[in-house]
């Protein structure tokens, strides 16, 4: 299969095309000219999932396989997507000069898009809100961001899974009581109650049904900042159309589908065992052990909106990410030295000034 293409040439004017969030149309910025996107809703187009099972043994249809032109940054490691005609370009993550060094990634196609909600200016709006809330990032900061630098649109790679789980357990139940006690306090007599458990053995059995338990596909961010960005709305989640991808960057995913099941399984466990210990019921809980089944399991592919600002300031990256839906900030907290030093001598004023009041009040 060749290398996908996300360019989209105006049929007015040639120019290439891209996609504005505001219209949620194709854009032609040199002429104006508009065109909309063929994909359709869920409702009308249902996203259909694929099978666990025939991904791992390689068994899925050429049809869901594309191969994309990608360049790997050499500080971060970053796959991004690049145009044919990119031979050269800035690491959207690190803001790390890359030049050529480019190959091919072939990858399960995406299923599904969150397209763009915001364009940039409202990202750099709300970045740049944020960044006025952390009083010790240093200024120079705070101004090279707002002189307007341009994000980066990046759509995120991750995953997505399903699966029905049956699940057995063996565990203790246990009903809290009190129990009268005299006990001798300053040399008084005095009654007390103590809290005593009584352990019962509980066994059962538990379902659920797993629908969309999300996964980061990629390495090129602290999981710590995208984690954060959550919510997503992937209600909102529509076909996958490379149309939606025009004028951005899209990032190949980094973490195999078997190790991102991995993941998923540690989430859909910690919740089975909640459900376990509401099942077991009483005051306390011991689970000894749970035996689950999981079965009918299915994921997708799936793109989600990033905008990303990477600044290099005093010789320091700092990264800062926007959700592309909900406008939600995450990023790398600067700090200042001398405000923090500022701050600690303007405490130890105060500190002393309180103190002189109080020997003046003695």
């Amino acid at each position: 299969m060749g290398t996908a293409e996300h360019r989209f040439p105006c049929d007015a004017c040639g120019s290439d095309m891209r996609f504005d969030p505001k219209q949620g149309l194709l854009v032609c910025d040199h002429c104006g000219n508009k065109q909309p996107i063929a994909a359709t809703h869920p409702a009308q187009s249902p996203i259909r999932e694929l099978d666990f099972r025939a991904a791992l043994e390689a068994r899925l249809p050429e049809a869901e396989i594309e191969t994309t032109r990608v360049t790997r940054c050499p500080n971060c490691g970053a796959e991004v997507e690049l145009g044919t005609d990119t031979h050269a370009t800035e690491c959207p993550f690190c803001a790390t000069p890359v030049v050529t060094g480019t190959g091919e990634h072939r990858q399960i196609k995406p299923r599904a898009v969150l397209p763009f909600a915001l364009i940039e200016d409202q990202a750099r709006d709300a970045m740049n809100t944020w960044l006025g809330r952390l009083w010790f990032a240093p200024n120079g900061l705070q101004d090279y961001a707002r002189k307007g630098r341009r994000m980066q649109g990046i759509y995120v790679p991750y995953w997505t899974f399903d699966a029905d789980t049956k699940s057995s357990y063996q565990g203790e139940r246990g009903t809290v009581y009190y129990e009268t006690q005299t006990v001798m306090r300053d040399g008084k007599r005095q009654t007390v109650q103590v809290q005593k458990v009584r352990w019962n053995p509980a066994s059962g059995r538990v379902a659920r049904f797993f629908d969309d338990v999300l996964v980061l596909a990629s390495r090129s961010l602290p999981k710590r900042f995208t984690d954060a960005l959550q919510p997503w709305d992937l209600s909102a989640l529509v076909p996958y159309a490379p149309e939606f991808l025009a004028g951005f960057r899209a990032e190949g995913y980094q973490v195999p589908l078997e190790d991102g099941f991995t993941e998923a399984r540690g989430h859909m466990d910690a919740i089975i065992e909640r459900d376990v210990r509401f099942d077991i019921g009483g005051d306390r809980q011991r689970v000894h052990d749970i035996q689950t089944r999981i079965s009918d399991v299915t994921f997708k592919h799936i793109l989600l909106p990033v905008w990303l600002a990477a600044y290099k300031y005093n010789g320091k990256t700092y990264r800062f990410v926007v959700n592309g839906q909900t406008g939600r900030v995450q990023g790398e907290r600067p700090w200042s030295a001398i405000k923090i030093a500022i701050a600690v001598v303007l405490g130890a004023i105060v500190a002393a000034a309180v103190g002189y009041v109080y020997a003046q009040n003695q």
